[in-house]
Formats: structure tokens, C-alpha cells, sequence
């Protein structure tokens, strides 16, 4: 009787979950991908949000073109927006039985996390009475093993590091929805963009107190790049919707722990907005905060529309589906870092070339 590794039982499962009739062809099953070797070093992750399941997917043609090593889908990976499990699961077999996104998963290893739709509840937080079964259903599809610490705890949170000493990547997915205390509405009658305003009422959390303990302790392991995928963004602070800005106290918290740590080699994915762009800010970090966001896989604005308000954007692809992608030549002296936003036709619409070092405590030292 042939023996497998729990990387060929858990490769299986993640291809075979939510198929209609549970198995895809002989073809998309002869090599699976599995979960990547820690020892791996990753020189191309790619990362997206935003798929509706129900539509097509053509995009995942062009980000198997661009040879990824990891895919980090980070949030909307359906649109769920239901406490009935068995609509959620019907919603999962959907994207599941899409053909591009089936060749992809038996290629290409996928980390995931969740953002509101595929949570359960359009701008979801602690109060959705259903997210522990919204938790399973997640797992499940994603064919987590039941000895998971992901099965233990509140929340899909995760964290892995890649590559030798030297190259080291590590991949944090945050859960910015399962612990979130509700955001303040926008007064009604009163100017602005978008449903919320800033709230800073003490104790209110994005992450609940054990995801805050568990965070820290990922960034005090070592590591040269580390990839911290938020569903929502980071560095914006000006328009109206969900973003780590609504809980200004807990960004501030966010980037104390950065510095408190010491944590190097910052660079933040995220989703959400229907749109791409990069946005930079000095977080007082002693490195600049980038954050780079990719959306939506096939639920971009197809429509020109007027640019959201950021002050930190220093690139922008304001309509059309799109991926991330960060590469890094670990050949080089300095190894340099490309953030991209590639559309729907592979091409680079968004570049940006940093080198690792930049990415350091010290990296903003005076001249003078």
C-alpha cells in the first residue's frame, strides 16, 4: 500500500475541495504543487483579491504566464455575503470549477486569507453571528489540515517563512474581519467619500488581542522580506471606506509594533478598493511603508471614474482588472525588489524598484 506525505494528502485535498464530483481531470492531478518547501527560495509571488465567482475568470491565464512560485489570495476570494453554509459552499464549488482557476491551483500554491464578502457579511466584523462557521467553510475549501493551529484559534491568520538564511521571505495574511470592532458611520448630511470616519474611541481593535500577541511574535522571527497581506489598506487615509485609518489607533499601534520589534524588510499587500495603486508614507518605521494593492481579479471598475482621495499614492491603475506581483533578485548585491501591478493582459501597468537594504531601520540616516 503506497504511503503519502502530508504534503501530497493536503495538495490533494486543496484540488479536489469544492469540485463538482470531487476531482478534476487525470491531467490537473499528475503534478500537484502542495504547500512550498520552507527551504524554498521565492523570487516571484503573485497576490489578488476581488473575484466574483459567478463570472469569468481570465486573469489567472496571464498570472500563470508570469511564473509565480506562491499566490496570496488575499481577501474576496468569493462573494459569499450569507450565514447559509450551504450557499457558501455552493459559492466555493463555483470558483472551484472555473477552468483557469482550476489549471492554476494544480500549478501554483495558494495562501489565503479572507476578506468581508467571503467572510460573510459586506463590511463585516466581530458582530457576524455566523463567522465560526464561515471560518470551516473557509479552511475547509482551502484544504487546511485539521491539525492546523488555523483550525484552534478565532480567526484565519496565518504566517510562513520561505528560503535559507540570507534570502528568507516570510508571508503574514492578517484577518482583519473575525475581532474588528464595528467602524464609525459617516454623519449623514455631512461632505466626504465613503460610508466611514475615522475612530478613535479607546479599546476598539482590528484584530482582536491574541491575533496583536500572535503578530508580534511573527515579526520577531527572523527574516530579510517580510510580505504582510491586509485585505484592506494600510498606508490610505483619505477616502471614506474600509481601511486601517477608520481605527487610527490601531494603525498607530501597527506601525509601533514595526518599530518596537525592529522588524525589517516591510512591504504590505492589499485589496479591497476595485482598483490598483502604491502608496508610500513614512511610518515612522525609520524605512518607508509601502503598500501595494491589487483589485480586483475580475471585479475591477471597468469605467473611468475619478481618482479616490490618497496623499500617499505614487502610482495608480484607476480601472481594469489586475494582479500583484513582487519579484526579487536575490543574486544581486543589494537584492532588489520589483513591486508590480500587472492587468489583465500580463503587462506592467505599475513598477516599482527598490533595493532590500532600503527596507531597514536605518535606512534614513542623516547626511548631514
Amino acid at each position: 500500500m503506497r504511503s503519502w506525505s502530508w504534503r501530497q494528502i493536503l495538495a490533494i485535498s486543496v484540488l479536489t475541495i469544492g469540485v463538482p464530483g470531487g476531482l478534476l481531470r487525470a491531467s490537473e492531478m499528475s503534478s500537484p504543487p502542495g504547500v512550498p518547501s520552507a527551504s524554498m527560495r521565492l523570487s516571484r509571488i503573485a497576490f489578488g483579491s476581488c473575484a466574483v465567482e459567478d463570472q469569468p475568470q481570465p486573469i489567472w491565464t496571464s498570472i500563470l504566464a508570469a511564473d509565480p512560485r506562491l499566490f496570496l489570495f488575499i481577501g474576496d476570494n468569493i462573494y459569499g455575503d450569507t450565514e447559509d453554509m450551504a450557499e457558501m459552499r455552493d459559492k466555493y464549488r463555483q470558483l472551484a470549477a472555473i477552468p483557469q482557476f482550476r489549471r492554476f491551483r494544480a500549478r501554483v500554491p495558494i495562501l489565503a486569507t479572507w476578506d468581508d464578502h467571503d467572510f460573510g457579511l459586506n463590511d463585516g466584523g466581530a458582530e457576524f453571528a455566523a463567522k465560526g462557521a464561515s471560518q470551516k467553510e473557509f479552511l475547509d475549501f482551502w484544504g487546511i489540515p485539521a491539525n492546523s493551529p488555523r483550525r484552534q484559534r478565532e480567526g484565519v491568520y496565518h504566517a510562513a517563512i520561505f528560503g535559507p538564511a540570507g534570502s528568507r521571505v516570510q508571508v503574514i495574511l492578517l484577518d482583519t474581519r473575525y475581532h474588528r470592532s464595528p467602524l464609525r458611520p459617516r454623519p449623514q448630511g455631512s461632505s466626504g467619500e465613503g460610508r466611514y470616519v475615522p475612530d478613535d474611541t479607546p479599546g476598539k481593535t482590528m484584530l482582536g488581542e491574541a491575533q496583536w500577541q500572535w503578530l508580534a511574535e511573527q515579526l520577531r522571527q527572523p527574516a530579510e522580506l517580510r510580505l504582510i497581506a491586509s485585505s484592506i489598506q494600510v498606508v490610505a487615509e483619505d477616502h471614506g471606506w474600509e481601511k486601517w485609518m477608520n481605527l487610527p489607533l490601531e494603525r498607530a499601534r501597527l506601525f509601533a509594533l514595526l518599530r518596537e520589534t525592529k522588524a525589517s524588510g516591510v512591504i504590505f499587500l492589499s485589496g479591497d478598493r476595485h482598483l490598483a495603486e502604491l502608496s508610500m508614507m513614512d511610518g515612522g518605521v525609520g524605512y518607508p511603508i509601502y503598500d501595494l494593492t491589487a483589485s480586483g481579479l475580475n471585479n475591477a471598475s471597468h469605467r473611468w471614474r475619478p481618482y479616490e482621495v490618497n496623499r500617499h499614492r505614487v502610482g495608480t491603475m484607476n480601472q481594469g482588472d489586475n494582479f500583484g506581483l513582487v519579484t526579487i533578485d536575490w543574486g544581486a548585491k543589494d537584492p532588489v525588489i520589483s513591486m508590480q501591478i500587472r492587468d489583465l493582459d500580463g503587462e506592467i501597468i505599475i513598477q516599482r524598484k527598490i533595493v532590500l537594504s532600503l527596507l531597514q531601520p536605518l535606512a534614513r540616516q542623516s547626511t548631514g
